[in-house]
């Protein structure tokens, strides 16, 4: 049984929406935010990547940064721009992407959910990463990145969410990468509770995105209940702030793999390497047409790489992917990864930069090669959760990217 919860949800001022949102904390480096959030300082990259404020080169889990993400927060709510909300409400979070549409629920989710395993995981979390969204949340008293989760469609939850919006939006607008957001507040006790009611007949929920986010939440639920002896499981703090998606609207991308030498071969002797586990022809593919293939970008040429017959385990969850073939197969046994999460010699492109990016820093020299992989899918993700096993790193890109400012759930 899935619980979610409505909640005074902190919001921007109507002419203010376009102004205040922005992407999620994790998808730009500090350069991009600063460049981006340029002469707007509404933008709440302010209170996301706070650094963007301080002088170039700060320690991004400073004192100093949390404090200034702080100072900007407050200053939003002094000065009128986010304000919040004087019931507790549900809302619509409607995405627009090409032909792509998604509309997902924001809510609160159960940390209580989250540590039962009724909402499932499917990524290892960082200590270090856990601990910077502790100390984000903790400093400004709220949840400000919405985590994403999805569940398996429901007709009757979909006949709800499009009563909800039946109504006029709070903002419409297009952001600079093509995608339109559309929000909705849902403050109609009936609904709000036929909604609950309807959740509550899932048995789970899943995490697409947000990991750190959700455990460094469920963290600071555990604290704060250990602090409180009168502790009821109601209070604010035993809720994340979440975006929550039925599978089939779902758009995933895949995470491609960049790798700086060819530890120690040439081309000649690393593509002989490679044909060991792999059919390897040059194609001039830039993207895989089939599950187990991959298209690999080496000295300017594009090869169509297929895994051979009895290398990988076509029915084990994890050993199937493709993402886990490439590694077994290739990355380590070839180039010697043995950790991508940790290799300093690896680095991972998400889909939405396209196969152009891993030309252009191959071509540059900073790079030897690089693989490009199909998506991995919502099934693959689902059957992985539901043996309890870890998705490898960077298995999964999903977007849209929900927006950050959009909405924020104060935990007091």
């Amino acid at each position: 049984m899935a619980r979610i919860e409505p909640f005074q949800g902190l919001r921007p001022r109507k002419d203010l929406a376009e102004k205040i949102a922005a992407p999620p904390y994790d998808v730009l480096s500090s350069e991009e935010a600063r460049e981006l959030a340029q002469g707007n300082p509404y933008s709440f990259l302010h209170v996301g990547k706070p650094e963007i404020d301080l002088p170039a080169g700060t320690d991004l889990y400073s004192e100093a940064v949390y404090a200034k993400g702080k100072e900007n927060f407050e200053r939003f709510i002094r000065e009128g721009a986010l304000v919040q909300d004087a019931k507790r409400c549900f809302y619509v979070y409607k995405q627009v992407w090409g032909e792509h549409v998604q509309v997902g629920l924001v809510a609160g989710a159960s940390c209580q959910d989250y540590q039962d395993d009724v909402i499932k995981k499917h990524e290892l979390t960082r200590e270090d990463k856990e601990r910077d969204r502790q100390r984000h949340i903790e400093t400004l008293h709220a949840q400000t990145g919405p985590v994403f989760l999805t569940y398996k469609r429901v007709q009757a939850i979909d006949k709800l969410i499009a009563k909800a919006m039946t109504r006029e939006p709070e903002s419409d607008f297009s952001t600079y990468d093509g995608v339109r957001h559309v929000f909705f507040v849902v403050d109609d006790d009936p609904l709000i509770r036929a909604i609950q009611k309807e959740f509550r007949k899932l048995s789970v929920l899943y995490v697409a995105d947000g990991h750190h986010r959700s455990a460094a939440a469920t963290k600071i639920k555990a604290q704060r209940q250990a602090a409180n002896p009168g502790h009821t499981g109601d209070e604010e703090y035993n809720f994340f702030l979440a975006v929550i998606f039925p599978d089939n609207q779902m758009k995933i991308l895949p995470y491609n793999r960049l790798v700086k030498d060819l530890n120690g071969m040439g081309c000649d002797a690393f593509l002989a390497r490679v044909s060991e586990r792999f059919t390897c022809e040059a194609s001039g593919e830039k993207e895989p047409q089939r599950p187990q293939e991959f298209a690999m970008y080496l000295g300017g040429t594009w090869y169509r790489l297929a895994a051979r017959p009895g290398s990988f385990d076509g029915k084990d969850a994890i050993a199937s992917l493709d993402v886990s073939i490439l590694q077994a197969n290739l990355l380590a046994p070839v180039l010697g990864i043995q950790d991508p999460r940790t290799d300093k010699r690896i680095d991972f492109v998400g889909g939405i930069r396209g196969t152009g990016e891993l030309e252009r820093k191959v071509d540059s020299g900073k790079f030897a090669v690089a693989f490009s992989f199909r998506a991995t899918t919502i099934g693959q993700l689902f059957a992985v959760a539901d043996a309890g096993k870890i998705m490898p790193p960077k298995s999964t890109w999903f977007e849209p990217k929900l927006k950050d400012g959009l909405v924020s759930h104060r935990i007091g």
